[in-house]
């Protein structure tokens, strides 16, 4: 009889075991979405680097953190303007990306299925703003935007005192091109010019086909309040966009035909070694700059101005197109596993130094302070009561695509052998044909 008992006594305590751990990996609980579930490591992480530059410091995380949990973290990282080609192919395969971009709304569009709803997961609970963030239509949080960046042109201060100049001259875009042309004259006797060569080769196109886009985009959005994809463009201020890239391909080196070919790193070496006073590129370049030996005294980061009414009063282009997904496709596991990385670069010391170091000012409670210039420079103008320019080329429909049509038209306007009739229309009519497309 008391052997009876003692075995139903275990039985007992089995069967409450496996009820407390059904429970305690059931996910659903509240538990479970205010810190990272213990997974049994079991998962592993596969993430798509968006950012060719941040390649060798992801290589580096990965290894820190599977040493240090023994999670398995591959990294892949697309090539420079061949990121939706890329993911496109790598989510057909067995072993798809567990983590990957979606940066705007046409992604969204693209991707919304395959990414899994991130409200109230640990990873969320770290944020200080849901300013990034990017929903789907029924309200699921399909990203997060997992840093801010700004850009504009970067200025080597020391060549420009050389030259006889100020940043405190430049204050509109006729300031700017009074300077610039000034430079670019005195090329020679300087040894030096006004601008870096602004490549449209595939390594550096994304600098114009996107970021200087978004300025004629930015003022008619802003002027006609557009908050969602609009189905059409107008060429309000495309004049003001051929101003400034007009002047980005007259006063440098590199002009004509040569603009096809030049490539990113070469506009980013001419900069460093100190062949040119302005480049036009974003606060990611800090890290780069410096390790070439620039000083960050030396660096500073003004607007793009291109004409507008009012500009004088314009600050620095920030945003962002940094938005982590994970796919929903994935196993249980791997999700899990996806979810305490992303969890852990945005909580440990090793994760947010990495991510200040290469991305800026993250927007989570245990980011750590970026030394990067531009942010302190975005901020001061900011202070000072200048508007910032949003990043309107987040609504671009089918992004590749449009900005393809925008950088033929743009190679043969600048080589002589198209008019700027053609990049008008790369960028009214092919607006409207990509979003026609997009959304049949």
């Amino acid at each position: 009889m008391k052997a009876k008992k003692i075995l139903a006594l275990l039985l007992a305590v089995i069967l409450c075991g496996g009820i407390f751990a059904a429970c305690s990996n059931n996910g659903g609980g509240e538990e479970n979405d205010t810190k990272p579930a213990d997974s049994g490591k079991t998962g592993s992480v596969y993430f798509l680097n968006f950012k060719p530059e941040a390649d060798e410091a992801w290589q580096t995380i990965a290894k820190d953190y599977t040493a240090a949990t023994g999670v398995p973290v591959k990294i892949v990282t697309a090539a420079s303007g061949q990121y939706d080609a890329t993911l496109t192919s790598e989510m057909d395969k067995d072993a798809a990306p567990t983590m990957f971009q979606v940066g705007n709304q046409g992604a969204v569009s693209t991707w919304g299925e395959f990414c899994y709803d991130l409200k109230g997961s640990a990873f969320e609970g770290e944020l200080t703003t849901d300013a990034y963030n990017l929903y789907d239509a029924d309200g699921k949080l399909c990203s997060i935007g997992y840093c801010y960046e700004c850009y504009g042109i970067i200025v080597n201060k020391a060549l420009l005192e050389k030259a006889g100049h100020t940043l405190d001259e430049i204050k509109d875009f006729a300031s700017l091109k009074a300077v610039a042309d000034d430079i670019h004259a005195r090329a020679a006797e300087l040894g030096f010019d006004a601008f870096t060569s602004s490549g449209l080769e595939g390594s550096s196109s994304w600098r114009f086909s996107g970021h200087l886009a978004n300025m004629p985009l930015y003022y008619q959005f802003r002027d006609d309040k557009v908050t969602a994809q609009p189905a059409t463009i107008t060429d309000k201020y495309l004049d003001n966009f051929k101003n400034i890239w007009d002047l980005y391909v007259t006063d440098s080196a590199t002009t004509g035909a040569a603009v096809a070919s030049a490539t990113g790193d070469q506009a980013e070496a001419e900069f460093y070694d100190g062949k040119a006073a302005f480049y036009q590129n974003g606060s990611w370049e800090y890290a780069a700059l410096t390790e070439h030996g620039m000083a960050a005294d030396d660096l500073a980061m003004i607007p793009i101005y291109c004409g507008v009414d009012g500009e004088e009063n314009a600050g620095l282009c920030c945003g962002t197109e940094n938005c982590w997904a994970v796919n929903a496709k994935a196993s249980e596991e791997d999700i899990q596993a996806t979810l305490d990385f992303m969890y852990w670069m945005v909580t440990s010391d090793e994760g947010t130094k990495m991510m200040a170091e290469q991305f800026g000012p993250c927007p989570f409670k245990n980011a750590a302070t970026p030394e990067n210039v531009f942010f302190a420079d975005a901020n001061k103008y900011t202070a000072d009561g200048k508007y910032v320019v949003t990043w309107a080329f987040n609504y671009t429909p089918a992004v590749d695509d449009w900005r393809a049509g925008v950088v033929d038209a743009l190679t043969q306007y600048t080589a002589g052998t198209g008019e700027w009739s053609a990049v008008v229309s790369a960028f009214v009519d092919g607006w409207a044909t990509q979003y026609a497309k997009e959304n049949a």
